[in-house]
C-alpha cells in the first residue's frame, strides 16, 4: 500500500507544481495586456492633445508628438529606457522651445538708410 501512496502524492504534487505554474503564466500575460493597453492609451491622449493644440501653438503640439511620445509608450509597453531616448526628448524640448521664442518675439523694424 505504500508504494500506492507514493506515487499518489508524487502525482498530486506535479498536478499542484502545473497548476502554480499556469497561474503564473496567466499573471504575466495579464500583466503585458495591462502595459500594452497603457502605451496606447498614453499615445492616443498625447496625440489628441497634439491635434488640439496645433492651432493655438505648433510646438507644443511638435513637442507632443515627437520623441517624448515614443520615449513614453517605449518605457509603458517594453518597461525599458535608454539614455539616448532621453537626449531625443531634451532635444526636441530645447528645439521646440527655441522654436516658441523666436516665433513670439516682434520682427525688428526695418531700418531707413542715413539720408533718406
Amino acid at each position: 500500500m505504500e508504494p500506492q501512496l507514493r506515487r499518489e502524492h508524487r502525482e498530486r504534487m506535479l498536478r499542484l507544481e502545473r497548476q502554480h505554474e499556469d497561474r503564473l503564466r496567466e499573471r504575466a500575460a495579464r500583466g503585458q495586456r495591462n502595459e500594452l493597453v497603457t502605451g496606447a492609451v498614453i499615445a492616443l491622449a498625447m496625440l489628441g492633445g497634439a491635434v488640439y493644440m496645433a492651432p493655438v501653438n505648433g510646438w507644443l503640439s511638435a513637442l507632443l508628438c515627437g520623441p517624448s511620445l515614443l520615449a513614453l509608450v517605449k518605457v509603458f509597453v517594453l518597461r525599458r529606457s535608454d539614455p539616448d531616448d532621453m537626449r531625443a526628448v531634451s532635444l526636441a524640448g530645447r528645439l521646440a522651445s527655441n522654436a516658441a521664442v523666436q516665433v513670439q518675439q516682434p520682427p525688428p523694424a526695418p531700418q531707413q538708410p542715413p539720408g533718406v
